[in-house]
């Protein structure tokens, strides 16, 4: 139905944005790595699946039509919803879950929120079939070659660095985001200066 969006970022929460387009602001659940890619004022593209439930419409966003695609594919899985395939997309990029898939390497995938063996190694067994390792090569080659929306690829992995940082010191991954995103003059700094900034702001 909504192939895409392209428009404002408006508002940013752990795991939704709401985008405005033609003076209409839309909720669309994202993964962590959207999150982390996109700030308040950004334009961007966002490529959508509606989920139609009983009591309610749903948009979940993706910045690449790749990401959009891993989703639909793990929705083909016995068991796996949009909530839990989208814990998945934000623990795992989509090139890294192909090649969990490819691999039989559960324990990756079981790293991912709500996702425990049994279903990872159900996840790879009904997936496997539909992947193959030359497509997943040439998948991750033209996915490095994208970075988020007016960054650089050291600002963007700088930023990242800093999030698991602070992560691994205890505090969770939204307030992680949130005092990254905070920073003033981010694209300039180090990961040691952006962790020393955003312990500030915590």
């Amino acid at each position: 139905m909504i192939a895409y969006i392209i428009g404002e970022v408006v508002e940013i929460d752990d795991n939704r944005i709401v985008l405005e387009q033609n003076h209409m602001g839309f909720n669309i659940f994202v993964p962590a790595t959207v999150t982390n890619a996109v700030r308040s004022g950004d334009e961007v593209k966002i490529h959508t699946y509606l989920n139609v439930k009983e009591d309610a419409f749903q948009l979940f966003g993706f910045l690449t039509r790749d990401d959009l695609n891993i989703f639909r594919l793990l929705l083909a899985v016995n068991g796996i919803g949009p909530k839990a395939a989208l814990g998945i997309l934000s623990a795992l990029s989509a090139d890294e879950l192909r090649f969990a898939v490819l691999s039989d390497d559960s324990q990756t995938i079981s790293k991912a929120p709500g996702v425990g063996k049994k279903t990872a190694q159900k996840l790879i067994l009904e997936l496997k079939d539909k992947l193959n390792l030359e497509e997943a090569f040439e998948h991750k080659l033209k996915n490095n070659a994208q970075t988020a929306p007016g960054r650089s690829p050291f600002e963007q992995e700088a930023r990242q660095e800093a999030i698991q940082a602070l992560v691994a010191l205890g505090y969770s991954s939204s307030d992680a985001l949130r005092a990254v995103r905070k920073i003033e003059g981010i694209s300039q700094m180090s990961v040691e200066e952006i962790l020393r900034a955003a312990l500030k702001n915590m």
